[in-house]
C-alpha cells in the first residue's frame, strides 16, 4: 500500500512539473515582431525619343577683335593733347591719340627741301640751253615749290638722257631722301585707326619718347572674340556661320554670337581644337568670362536626362508594371556637364525623374501620380 501511495505521488510530481515547466516557458514568450511592409514612392516620366541636339559646353574669356599696341618710332617729347592719354579715354577714328614734338626734326625736313630747291635752282642754266623743251616744266616746279608743304612729285622725265641729266647732279636722292623724312615726320602724330577706348597708357605729356618704347594699348568695343576649347571628336562637326548662345558667368544675361574661325590644327597634348566666336554687345568688355554652347549635331531616337539617373554610366531604373524596379542597360551616346543623352530605351517606358536612395533591381514601388 505504501508503494502505491509512492508511486501515485511521483507520477503526480512529474506531471505538475510538465505543467508548471510549460506554463512557465509560454509565460516568457514574447510574441514575433510583426513588421509592416514599406513601399516607396518614385516619381516617373514616360520616354519620348526624338532628335536631341549635342550640346557642346567651353568657356573663355573674351578679347577685342582689334586691338593694337601703340608703339613708338621716333623720339621726342610727349605733347599736350586735347583729351588726356589716361585708360578710359575714348577717341573716334582719325582722332589723334598721341603728338610727339617734332620740331627739331620739321627743321631737318626744311634744311633738305632748301637743299634740293638749290639743286634745281643750279641745273636751270644747264636744261635752258640743252634742254629748251624741257625747261619751262622745271621752271614751273620750282615755282610751285612750297618749303613748308609737302614736296610736289617730280616732273616727268622727257627722255633717257634728261633724267641721267638730272640724276647725275643729285636731285632724285635728295627728292627721295626728304620723301623718306615726310614719311618719318607724319610718325609724330599717332591716330587711331578705329573708334575706340585706351585701355593702358605708359607715358604722360612731357615725358621723354624713345624709338620702339611702348605707349599704350588701344581697343576696338565693339566687336569681340571668344576663344573655345574643343574635344577633336567634333573638328568635323563645327562650321563657320554657326550660331551660339553665350551667358555671363552668373547667366543673368545672354547674348548671340557667331563662329568666324576654326583653328585647323588640334593641339597634340589635350587632343583639343579652338574655335573663335564672334560676339557684339554694348554690355561686353574684354576679359569678361563667358560660357557658350554650340550645337554640334543632332542624335535621332534618344532622350536627354540627369546624369544622376545614370547607373554604373550604362543604366537606368524603369518601372515596369507599374510596380517593379527594373533596372536596363541603355547606350549613352554624350555625356554633358550635367546631363546625359542615351539611347536604347522603348517609348512610353516609365524611367525615374529623380534618384531613389537604395533602390534595387526587382523592387517594387509605387507610382506617384501627383502633378
Amino acid at each position: 500500500m505504501r508503494k502505491i501511495i509512492l508511486a501515485i505521488l511521483g507520477v503526480l510530481f512529474v506531471t505538475g512539473s510538465v505543467f508548471l515547466g510549460n506554463y512557465l516557458i509560454e509565460k516568457n514568450q514574447k510574441p514575433k515582431p510583426r513588421f509592416k511592409k514599406i513601399i516607396k514612392t518614385v516619381f516617373v516620366e514616360n520616354v519620348n525619343n526624338t532628335n536631341i541636339p549635342i550640346i557642346l559646353n567651353a568657356n573663355g574669356n573674351l578679347t577685342a577683335k582689334n586691338k593694337i599696341d601703340l608703339f613708338s618710332e621716333v623720339q621726342g617729347v610727349l605733347n599736350t593733347t586735347k583729351k588726356s592719354f589716361k585708360p578710359g579715354t575714348k577717341y573716334y577714328k582719325g582722332e589723334t591719340l598721341l603728338s610727339i614734338n617734332s620740331d627739331e626734326f620739321n627743321a631737318s625736313l626744311k634744311s633738305q627741301k632748301s637743299n634740293l630747291y638749290n639743286l634745281i635752282t643750279s641745273i636751270l642754266p644747264d636744261v635752258r640751253l640743252d634742254y629748251k623743251n624741257e625747261f619751262k616744266k622745271w621752271e614751273s616746279y620750282l615755282q610751285s615749290f612750297n618749303i613748308n608743304k609737302p614736296i610736289p612729285k617730280l616732273p616727268k622725265f622727257s627722255s633717257d638722257k634728261e633724267k641721267y641729266f638730272v640724276s647725275g647732279r643729285g636731285i632724285l636722292t635728295a627728292y627721295y631722301n626728304i620723301k623718306n623724312l615726310e614719311v618719318r615726320l607724319n610718325k609724330h602724330q599717332i591716330r587711331a585707326p578705329f573708334s575706340g577706348v585706351l585701355t593702358e597708357a605708359l607715358v604722360t605729356s612731357g615725358t621723354l619718347v624713345r624709338p620702339n618704347q611702348k605707349l599704350g594699348e588701344f581697343i576696338n568695343t565693339s566687336v569681340y572674340e571668344l576663344e573655345v576649347s574643343l574635344s577633336s571628336e567634333f573638328a568635323d562637326l563645327l562650321k563657320v556661320g554657326n550660331q551660339v548662345e553665350l551667358t555671363n558667368l552668373n547667366k543673368s544675361k545672354n547674348y548671340t554670337g557667331k563662329v568666324v574661325r576654326v583653328n585647323g590644327k588640334i593641339d597634340q597634348i589635350s587632343q583639343t581644337i579652338n574655335a573663335y566666336i564672334q560676339v557684339r554687345h554694348s554690355d561686353l568688355k574684354e576679359g569678361m568670362f563667358l560660357e557658350a554652347n554650340l550645337k554640334a549635331k543632332s542624335e535621332s531616337n534618344a532622350i536627354e536626362i540627369s546624369r544622376k539617373l545614370l547607373v554604373d554610366n550604362e543604366a537606368v531604373y524603369v518601372v515596369e508594371k507599374d510596380s517593379i524596379l527594373t533596372l536596363k542597360t541603355v547606350n549613352p551616346v554624350y555625356f554633358g556637364a550635367e546631363k546625359v543623352i542615351i539611347k536604347g530605351l522603348q517609348n512610353d517606358a516609365k524611367i525615374l525623374s529623380q534618384p531613389l536612395p537604395g533602390a534595387f533591381d526587382g523592387m517594387i514601388v509605387k507610382i506617384n501620380k501627383k502633378k
